[in-house]
């Protein structure tokens, strides 16, 4: 469990106990059943991170809702797009291993993050990552409900892959920029989950070795 849903959960079963205490039983149900979604909310399962050379794993659980090509610095590019519901799993975790190269917050807007345009109007954290063959960006993009944005690694951390790398609070979105010679292999509509579905396949394996992964981190800070 990530530390903030012990914050939230057992401050909240305290506020449950002292309204329990002075105005009767059923003033603490309110607070008691907000600290069970947030003990829930604040999971943080193991995965098993598939090894094989030349995957590019999904970074978040939820739901495929965009695959588009794109044509960035006259290169093409391929996105797919994961948004997170209030019900996944909000832990992230790095597509590829490699090395991280650049981190970039953008300040901006808190709307749909399904809409076609938050990609580059919503508020967000933009990491560029090279390893594995390839330079990978992914994106933390903010939605209605998620104002907190959490990434823990700084540039030139070293990075494995599927390991966790931060979260987002309340339902976002993350997407997923792979070179133009990446096969995707994910379809509209699938659910993912994060660390585990293959998104991305190279076409051409290099002999680069994955990295293993360190020690557990941090996901308590944020912006």
């Amino acid at each position: 469990m990530v530390r903030d849903g012990i914050y939230y959960g057992f401050g909240l079963a305290a506020v449950a106990a002292v309204l329990g205490w002075l105005a009767g039983p059923w003033y603490a149900v309110l607070p008691l059943l907000l600290a069970a979604f947030f003990l829930w909310f604040f999971r943080d399962p193991e995965r098993q991170v598939p090894q094989e050379p030349g995957l590019v794993v999904a970074p978040a659980d939820g739901k495929v809702t965009d695959i588009s090509t794109l044509t960035i610095d006259g290169k093409t590019r391929h996105r797919v797009s994961i948004f997170l519901n209030v019900f996944d799993v909000h832990v992230n975790r790095t597509p590829i291993a490699g090395v991280v190269r650049e981190v970039e917050y953008r300040r901006g807007k808190f709307t749909n993050a399904m809409g076609s345009l938050s990609a580059e109007r919503n508020e967000q954290n933009i990491v560029t990552v090279e390893g594995e063959g390839q330079t990978l960006v992914f994106k933390q993009i903010a939605g209605l409900l998620a104002r907190r944005i959490v990434f823990t690694p700084k540039v030139g951390d070293t990075m494995a892959r599927g390991q966790r790398i931060g979260m987002m609070k309340f339902s976002s979105r993350m997407d997923v920029v792979m070179d133009g010679s990446i096969s995707v292999t994910v379809k509209l509509g699938e659910h993912t989950v994060g660390g585990v579905t293959v998104i991305g396949r190279a076409q051409r394996v290099t002999s680069e070795p994955a990295t293993q992964h360190p020690a557990e981190q941090t996901l308590s800070g944020g912006r």
